[in-house]
């Protein structure tokens, strides 16, 4: 059943409001981890086993949140995975040693893993082509924004209190979630055939694997010997798993979708695109605080700037798509997302500040232009059949990319410091080689794009005559 445009817009506002507790509970703890630290008594780089277990639980179950959705029916996993969430958020801020810490915030994964991925599965279904594009707009909000809201947040909450709240915010947040869940949304229900339990093996070890070893590169934990055959097993996992869904009468992974041109080009360059933007909130707090000296208060202003862009555009979204249409904003706007990271590798310590947050704003507007008119696009020409695997795929693929964002932003910077192996500290000069590599990858997703035709996405910009459903 699709439901009016004001419907679909209240389900994607609750829909967002959960994605952005689930995203923002991921950036927020990193300011918090050496009070965190001081209270399970363990030195702070141990608690990134709370970071990774958190990522890692979410990249091995994303995969089945498709055929749960299509067995139990959108309302009851979407509402499960809010509780979830929110229980283990109580047992998160409850903790007094890091191995129930990690209990919780493994616990809290699999929460997350069902609550992206089926939200944004529960919008697909119950919006008409012609709203997604506004629907989809308020999904891309929390990606864009928990990364830059998150460090200042968890810096405040440190700060003037302690950091129990920044779990235990997430309570009302979840129990006002769970009740417009509960009264909201349908439990529309898909076709389940039985459950591939070899594919969510085969699966579930390459994902594991693949942001296990991301992980340890950005985190700079790297012990080759066992990233590296780590790495090379979860490769060959999911080259044995795409084999096997192809084989396979009930896959868990449904690769249909890739046959259409469309969905496939917008993946594969989305995929590089979000590499890029997702590098940038990792290196612009180091690049301000380590290389420019500011603190981490006047760090987390400029950051805002992006914050403001990304808000900034919402309203401008589908009156841009609808005038030059997908493929030339994916071209043109993709493009000024490129220029923008670029221009961050210009900047030095006495660049004004004006300056540094006007890029960051105009940035902040592309890439929020940019998201929404991936994620639009991506399902323009899907039929509801196809629209669970696809929306699974596509779930995997944005976890896939921000994991790379960030090691490939730190593998830069560790390159870039050969030059100057006799210093620890990192230059300017550094990070400004690291913005160029990631932007060089964002400009190879833009090249991708050419590849779309003239009339892609053409059926989100004109409504039928026969009226809307209701």
């Amino acid at each position: 059943m699709e439901f009016s445009a004001r419907q679909s817009s209240v389900i994607a506002l609750l829909v967002a409001g959960a994605l952005f507790m689930e995203q923002l509970d991921g950036t927020v703890i990193a300011t918090a981890l050496p009070q965190m630290a001081n209270t399970f008594v363990v030195a702070p780089v141990d608690l990134n086993i709370g970071i990774s277990a958190y990522l890692l639980t979410v990249a091995v179950f994303i995969p089945a949140s498709g055929w749960v959705t299509d067995r139990f029916g959108a309302r009851a996993v979407f509402a499960s995975a809010i509780a979830t969430f929110t229980i283990a958020s109580i047992l998160c801020a409850a903790s007094c040693t890091l191995a129930a810490f990690t209990a919780a915030r493994i616990l809290q994964g699999i929460g997350g893993a069902m609550m992206v991925p089926v939200g944004r599965l529960i919008v697909l279904r119950n919006t008409e082509k012609p709203d997604l594009i506004r629907a989809i707009a308020f999904l891309t909000w929390p990606a864009l924004t928990a990364p830059v809201v998150g460090p200042p947040l968890g810096g405040l909450i440190t700060t003037y209190s302690s950091w129990p709240w920044i779990f235990l915010l997430n309570v009302p947040l979840g129990i006002i979630g769970l009740a417009l869940a509960l009264n909201l949304i349908p439990n529309s229900r898909g076709e389940a055939g039985s459950f591939d339990w070899r594919g969510f093996l085969i699966t579930g070890f390459a994902s594991f694997g693949l942001m296990y070893s991301l992980e340890s590169v950005a985190r700079n934990r790297i012990d080759w010997r066992v990233t590296g055959p780590l790495l090379a097993a979860s490769v060959a996992a999911g080259i044995y798993g795409i084999r096997h869904a192809r084989r396979a009468v009930h896959p868990l992974l449904d690769l249909s979708p890739f046959a259409l041109p469309t969905f496939a080009i917008t993946v594969r360059g989305g995929l590089l695109i979000r590499t890029a933007i997702s590098a940038a909130p990792f290196l612009l707090p180091l690049m301000f605080q380590l290389a420019f000296g500011l603190d981490p208060l006047v760090s987390g202003l400029l950051l805002l700037a992006v914050f403001a862009g990304n808000l900034g555009m919402k309203p401008a979204t589908g009156s841009v798509l609808k005038t030059f249409g997908f493929r030339r904003t994916l071209l043109v706007n993709g493009s000024l997302v490129v220029a923008t990271i670029m221009a961050c590798g210009l900047m030095t310590p006495d660049t004004p500040k004006a300056l540094i947050v006007a890029v960051l704003f105009v940035s902040g507007l592309s890439r929020s232009m940019q998201f929404t008119t991936i994620n639009a696009l991506s399902f323009s020409e899907l039929s509801q059949e196809r629209m669970s695997g696809a929306n699974t795929l596509f779930s995997m693929m944005q976890q896939i990319g921000s994991a790379l964002g960030v090691a490939i932003g730190a593998i830069a910077l560790r390159v870039a410091g050969i030059a100057h192996p006799d210093s620890a500290a990192v230059t300017v000069g550094d990070f400004h080689i690291a913005f160029v590599a990631v932007g060089l990858v964002g400009l190879a997703g833009v090249i991708e794009f050419r590849r779309l035709p003239a009339h892609a996405g053409e059926v989100l910009r004109e409504r039928p005559a026969t009226g809307r459903q209701s």
